[in-house]
């Protein structure tokens, strides 16, 4: 069993039972997924870098990404419906703590100017998404073997009602959040 996950059950639980008043262990918000992103609008004119955030996306997951296509034709991009504009990929269990603690505890202590994540980032139904400016953070990607700088979306899903629980939950995992609103 992970850290992550081992943590969530021996603190976090009794933790949110205590805060929010709930009665039955079921009752405590829980993660259900992790979403990794990345847009390639730049696929249009090279698709070679599709395979190079192929690559990327699943050194860094420890899984194959799925190409994600265009539904609508934009003229002015050039785009057509159909086209690869991205690549994603959905983790759940143990690869989702994994993942979840490679990012909170090694990645995001190793960005620049790092001063914690944006506490607004919720949808209103507790799940969080954040943006990383470069795929390099991660200690996966070997700097000299990469094509290009690439913007990576994270998004993770939970089971919380209201982004108050979904923030207190991420807060118990560890989720560096900023004190004064920035990024």
């Amino acid at each position: 069993m992970s850290r992550m996950k081992d943590k969530y059950r021996k603190e976090v639980v009794s933790a949110m039972m205590e805060r929010h008043g709930y009665k039955n262990v079921m009752e405590v918000p829980r993660l259900v997924k992790v979403v990794l992103n990345i847009g390639l609008g730049e696929a249009i004119q090279n698709a070679k870098a599709l395979e190079s955030a192929s690559a990327d996306l699943a050194a860094i997951s420890g899984q194959h990404p799925v190409t994600t296509r265009s539904k609508k034709s934009i003229a002015a991009f050039r785009l057509r419906t159909g086209m690869p504009i991205g690549m994603k990929v959905t983790l759940r269990g143990e690869r989702m703590y994994e993942f979840l603690d490679r990012l909170i505890n090694a990645v995001m202590p190793r960005m620049r100017e790092f001063s914690g994540v944006s506490p607004d980032a919720f949808d209103g139904r507790g799940n969080y998404t954040l943006g990383l400016k470069e795929q390099i953070a991660f200690p996966e990607i070997e700097y000299d073997k990469i094509e290009k700088l690439r913007g990576l979306e994270i998004a993770i899903a939970t089971t919380a009602k209201t982004d108050e629980e979904g923030r207190h939950l991420l807060e118990l995992l560890g989720m560096p959040f900023a004190k004064d609103g920035t990024e």
